[in-house]
């Protein structure tokens, strides 16, 4: 098994098929294409390709090599742990950081992570509500109200009124891959635990549907009002963020099932 450096443009079908398998919004999908964030590593066995590895070195990951994607085709994936194996040892990996509903990358934290924490949560869309709380409106955002937006993403950016008063703000971004836009929101102290939260995420969430994409949510493991409203306004958990120290990279041992020369496949 052996994991070579690659560009992008030569892992570019094998990230086709891994967006395809995936079918959710991938959180650390833009950084490939982000000049100095991440290095790229095509999976090989004997001279063959069969998939690629991903490995963030720049922004938050500056001077910690953290491996966050793996992509094995099928019919080579009872080598999966040998070829994440053979990733780490070439990208000197010094942590492993991957979204949990990632069946591949997951098998590869388990097998060589130690100290493993989940940071996030991930939500996706799976209720349609119908909120109206008392004297609540939504509407577009102003450039003044969304001084950080740029122009063209004004349109995704939103406020909840309660009597004339700007009780939330939120919006979706777009940092991920297409077609999900992930939303964000902020309720004021005032106006907590009124559900206004919940009526936020829910038109959004509309606005979202509306105009072409899909929503997708995430938010930290210790946030409970964030995730009450989330869930309350029809998302559902659908994995976390975990993230470990490389620590197991050089000690991995395939384990071989009795009577067999070939180990079990980790994963489908």
């Amino acid at each position: 098994m052996l994991a070579t450096r690659g560009r992008l443009e030569e892992i570019r079908e094998w990230r086709d098929m891994y967006r395809l398998e995936m079918a959710c919004q991938i959180i650390h999908d833009s950084i490939h294409g982000r000049p100095g964030w991440t290095e790229e590593y095509i999976l090989r066995t004997g001279s063959t390709g069969v998939g690629y590895g991903s490995v963030a070195v720049g922004g938050p990951w500056t001077g910690k090599p953290t491996a966050y994607e793996v992509y094995v085709v099928p019919h080579h994936r009872d080598r999966l742990l040998d070829l994440c194996q053979a990733l780490l040892t070439a990208s000197v990996a010094a942590a492993i950081e991957v979204q949990s509903n990632d069946p591949l990358a997951t098998a590869m934290l388990r097998a060589f992570a130690d100290d493993v924490t989940s940071e996030a949560i991930l939500f996706h869309d799976r209720l349609a509500t119908a909120f109206r709380p008392a004297g609540a409106t939504f509407r577009q955002a102003t450039a003044s109200e969304a001084p950080e937006a740029p122009v063209d993403q004004l349109p995704w950016r939103g406020v909840v009124e309660v009597d004339g008063t700007i009780a939330a703000a939120g919006g979706v971004l777009f940092h991920y891959n297409p077609p999900y836009g992930d939303i964000f929101m902020d309720v004021a102290e005032p106006f907590r635990r009124r559900g206004i939260g919940s009526f936020l995420v829910q038109e959004l969430k509309r606005l979202c549907y509306e105009r072409g994409r899909i929503p997708a949510a995430r938010c930290s493991t210790g946030n409970d009002a964030s995730r009450r409203a989330l869930e309350k306004g029809g998302f559902v958990r659908c994995g976390e963020m975990l993230k470990g120290s490389a620590g197991r990279s050089g000690r991995y041992t395939r384990v071989r099932p009795r009577g067999s020369a070939e180990p079990d496949p980790p994963c489908d």
